[in-house]
């Protein structure tokens, strides 16, 4: 059973949160400026969100319109929040650098987008790339008025929830570890220095909202483990203004800026058009959508794609979402698996009236989850209902290849109706030789055959069909308590941690 706050967030998109976030931070300011703790009328804190989001909206459309490209207003509406949380609010009607900061960052966040993008992905956060050529261009900078005292207790609240959505530690702590290190280093000669650079460092700058809000944009963020860390640190390194090249001096935003050109360098570059040409029914409510793909991609089995489809009145999971890729790479296609609930989403909706031939968009492969390279490593598959897609992936691609592997697969589901990719299992089985046992919590016990049992997969069942199970390493997907409660079963039976891989993406739910 979810706690609130985790069947919040597997509810909600990691976009969508976001912008709830952004909102809350709007209304607490708001308030805190009521009450005197922030040096702005509450007017201009309020006319300044509504003047950068109101801009920024229609600077958008305009630039869709001119490059013939999707609007996404989710995206648009959190760039205006961040524009609007680091540029000081205005001061008078006839605030001339307010104006002049507020229109040309909004300018240029927007068309960052569309200008600074190559295969249809934008290389830098708009909001940071903004900020920079406005400093550049007209010698004005962002204050980041954000990152105070008063409001670094609801910055560090909300953040944490945003890591725990997306699953992003490994890249907020590098960069938090590095930038600290920093300021331990500079401030090491200083008698007393350090706990008081400290204290300010996270007190009194925008480091936590830089690091939990834009640092974390999926799109300017490296797809793998080891990737994110090491962009994580360089932009930590980069963060202090004691940092400098000549006579310029870093900031914020410049190192985000530096560290989205590794991103870029490192990461996938293809943004797909997608045009779907088959819907296939693979089990009890479970399809999978088979689209033909603009271009090529190159991708390893297991990997995820962000998915978006055009939608209007999207509620509060949004109109991207984060699934897995359930074909092969030897496969000609792009394929999702996707199973319907009772009051789906709006996303599922609409997937589930598109037509032969409607087009959506993917794009930022990640994840992970895949295979080791290793060929002779022992592996265990656990996969919970429609979690057997990054399965389906990985087993498709060894059939295809012929290639043997010593692999058990434990398929959980609830009947035997909920069974999907069966016929990819039992051609893997037939041919490669792979063990799959199939676990069905409640079916009617009866004869289903040597690789079916009745009731839920525990520690017992691990042991007896998998007597050498320390010699393994176990993949586990599937719904987020199912994943953690295996984690502790194989814990438990004295797995090593490091022998444990789970699918845990953005948005995964």
């Amino acid at each position: 059973m979810l706690n609130p706050i985790d069947s919040f967030l597997n509810r909600t998109t990691m976009y969508r949160l976001v912008l709830y976030f952004l909102i809350v931070l709007v209304i607490i300011s708001i308030g805190f400026s009521f009450i005197g703790w922030l040096p702005y009328s509450p007017v201009a804190i309020l006319f300044s969100v509504l003047f950068i989001t109101t801009l920024c909206a229609i600077l958008n459309v305009i630039f869709a319109w001119a490059f013939n490209a999707p609007a996404n207003a989710e995206s648009v509406y959190i760039t205006a929040l961040i524009l609007a949380l680091i540029i000081d609010p205005i001061t008078s009607t006839t605030d001339p650098v307010f104006f002049s900061l507020a229109i040309w960052a909004s300018v240029w966040a927007m068309a960052s987008k569309y200008i600074f993008a190559i295969g249809k992905k934008h290389i830098f956060n708009p909001a940071a790339i903004a900020v920079v050529i406005t400093a550049l261009t007209i010698n004005q900078s962002a204050s980041w008025w954000v990152g105070t005292l008063v409001m670094a207790p609801v910055v560090l609240i909300g953040g944490l929830l945003i890591v725990r959505k997306i699953i992003r530690r490994d890249l907020v702590y590098s960069f938090f570890i590095v930038a600290t290190a920093v300021i331990l280093y500079t401030s090491y000669s200083s008698i007393g220095g350090v706990f008081s650079d400290i204290w300010r460092l996270y007190g009194s700058t925008p480091i936590m909202f830089f690091a939990f809000v834009m640092l974390t944009e999926p799109l300017t963020t490296p797809p793998t483990k080891i990737l994110r860390i090491i962009y994580g640190s360089i932009v930590g390194f980069l963060f202090l203004p004691s940092i400098h090249i000549g006579s310029v001096y870093l900031t914020p935003e410049l190192a985000l800026v530096l560290g989205n050109l590794f991103s870029y360098l490192v990461s996938p570059k293809e943004k797909l058009i997608l045009t779907l040409v088959q819907r296939k029914n693979v089990a009890s409510d479970t399809y999978d959508f088979i689209f033909s793909p603009d271009k090529s991609m190159k991708f390893r089995p297991g990997q995820y794609l962000e998915w978006t489809i055009p939608e209007d009145g999207s509620d509060n999971r949004g109109n991207r979402r984060y699934f897995t890729v359930s074909s092969a790479p030897t496969e000609n296609t792009i394929n999702m698996g996707v199973k319907f609930y009772p009051k789906p989403s709006s996303f599922k909706k609409k997937l589930a009236s598109m037509k032969l031939g409607d087009k959506m968009a993917a794009s930022q492969l990640a994840g992970d989850f895949t295979l080791p390279r290793n060929v002779k490593k022992k592996l265990v598959f656990i996969a919970g209902g429609i979690g057997v897609t990054p399965f389906r992936s990985m087993i498709k691609y060894l059939v295809d290849r012929k290639e043997r592997r010593d692999i058990v697969v434990f398929y959980s589901n609830k009947t035997a109706q909920d069974i999907a990719y069966k016929d990819v299992l039992e051609e893997a089985v037939r041919l490669l030789g792979i063990k799959v046992v199939y676990i069905l919590s409640e079916a009617i016990p009866g004869d289903y055959g040597p690789n079916v049992k009745v009731g839920m997969l525990n520690s017992a069942m691990i042991t007896q069909e998998i007597p050498d199970f320390k010699d393994r390493n176990f993949y586990i997907s599937g719904p987020h308590g199912m994943v953690s409660a295996f984690e502790n079963t194989l814990e438990g039976l004295g797995v090593n941690k490091r022998k444990i891989i789970t699918d845990f993406f953005p948005g995964f739910a």
